[in-house]
Formats: structure tokens, sequence, C-alpha cells
């Protein structure tokens, strides 16, 4: 019987999994282009006109500071997009009951979702990154840091998106979050300047933006330079994916949005 309930659960999953992807691919001029030509507009405006004039930043030039925080940009936006339109998708076509009535285990539910979320992240991220290399000389001067950083990131805002979507009740509410929440974050996160620049009282106020040691961890995969100590960081980033998955499970078992 367990056996037969393992075996399920991984059709099961595997299945969801599969969907995403093909979705993701299936309609790529909406899931993957706008976010890569946003991102090379970035590139264009704040590295090329604006980056000659600021000059260098922590021993490097403006372009090449700011890569690794709109790479990372681009992995959260579509991890956190992915999951919150497609979960919805679910909710508001009615389908998402027939998973509620499976047999389907309501982690192998999250867990699918969350890896379709963590493929559209990973996918922009990664053409992004070669983007970026179009424009500047990236280096990478540790590697693992920059694959457990993207993959617990992604992860995390895969959650997040899926505890958006489990709340939203009409499509207005499927972007609050991102327009009013995350985007503001990003920007105050230190994707373009050192927080080193800011006054000593914004720097204890920047440190409250968990998004920060996000993209400050992803700098220092790449470039090797840091604001933030990679211990305190990678312990943020593990506490916030084990809240938020938890958050999501005692949630999606409750019901919490999936009752009429």
């Amino acid at each position: 019987m367990h056996l037969e309930r393992t075996r399920a659960n991984w059709v099961g999953f595997s299945t969801i999994v599969v969907k995403e992807i093909r979705r993701i691919l299936r309609i790529w001029v909406q899931t993957v282009v706008p976010p890569v030509i946003q991102m090379t507009l970035y590139f264009l405006i704040f590295g090329s006109v604006i980056g000659s004039r600021v000059g260098k930043m922590n021993g490097y030039d403006y372009m090449t500071y700011i890569a690794p925080g709109l790479i990372m940009m681009s992995v959260i936006t579509n991890s956190y997009t992915n999951v919150v339109s497609s979960f919805f998708g679910a909710k508001f076509s009615r389908y998402v009951e027939e998973l509620m009535i499976s047999p389907l285990a309501n982690a192998s539910i999250l867990l699918g979702y969350m890896a379709g979320g963590m493929f559209r992240g990973l996918l922009v991220g990664a053409i992004v990154t070669l983007v970026a290399a179009l424009f500047t000389n990236l280096p990478i001067a540790h590697p693992w840091v920059i694959v457990t950083t993207a993959l617990l990131t992604s992860a995390m805002f895969s959650v997040g998106g899926f505890l958006n979507a489990l709340f939203a009740k009409k499509f207005d509410d499927v972007t609050i979050i991102p327009t009013f929440v995350l985007t503001p974050l990003v920007y105050l996160g230190g994707v373009f300047y050192s927080i080193a620049l800011l006054p000593p009282i914004w720097q204890h106020v920047t440190r409250v933006d968990p998004l920060l040691y996000m993209i400050d961890t992803l700098r220092y995969g790449f470039l090797g330079v840091s604001d933030i100590a990679l211990t305190e960081a990678y312990a943020i980033m593990v506490g916030f994916l084990v809240l938020l998955f938890a958050l999501a499970l005692w949630l999606l078992r409750r019901g919490t949005g999936l009752k009429s």
C-alpha cells in the first residue's frame, strides 16, 4: 500500500511538473521573451548610459556590479509570477478541485508547482546571464554559491507565488504583491548600489529587506564581493524557505482559498 501511494504521488508530481514546463515553453513569447527584453533594457540604460557616469563600484565597472542583481531580479519575479498565475488559473478554471479530491499528497501538489516556478525562474535567469555576458566580462568567483543561491531563491519565491494564489480571489489580486511589494523590495535590495554607500541608519533599515541577502549573496558568487556575511545570508534564505513551505502546506491542508 505504501509503495503504491508513493508511486501515485510520484506520477502526480511529475505530471504537474511536465504540464508546467510544457505551458512555459508553449507560450515562451509571454513567459521568457518579455523579462529578457526588460533586463536587456536595464543593461542598456543603467549599464551603458548611467554606468559610464558612475564609474567603478567596489572595484568593478558599474555594469558588471549590477549584473548579478539584475539576474537575481529576473529569478525572483519569474519564479513568483509563474506559480501565482498558474495555480490561480487552476482555481479560476475549477480544475484544482480534481487535484484536491485525488489521492495525491498536498506536498506533491505544492512541490509540483514549485518545480514549475523554479524552472521558469532559473531558465530566465540563465538567459539573462548570457545577455549580461554580451555587455560585460562577468566573472564567476564561486560557482556553488551562485547555484545554491539561485535554487534557494527560486524555491522561496515559487512558494510565495503559491501563497499569493491561495488567497487571490480575482485576477487583480495576482498582481498586487509583485507590483507593490516585490518590486520596491527588489529595487531597495541593493540591485543598483552597494549598501555601504548609504548612511549608517539607512544601512540598518535596508537590512530588514530579505531580498538584500539574496541579491548580495549572488553578487558574491559572481564577483567575490559582499556587504553581508555569507552565513547570515544563507540562514535567512533557508529559514524563509522552510517557514513559507510549512505555511503553504498547512494552508493547503486546511483548504484555504480552495473552498467555495
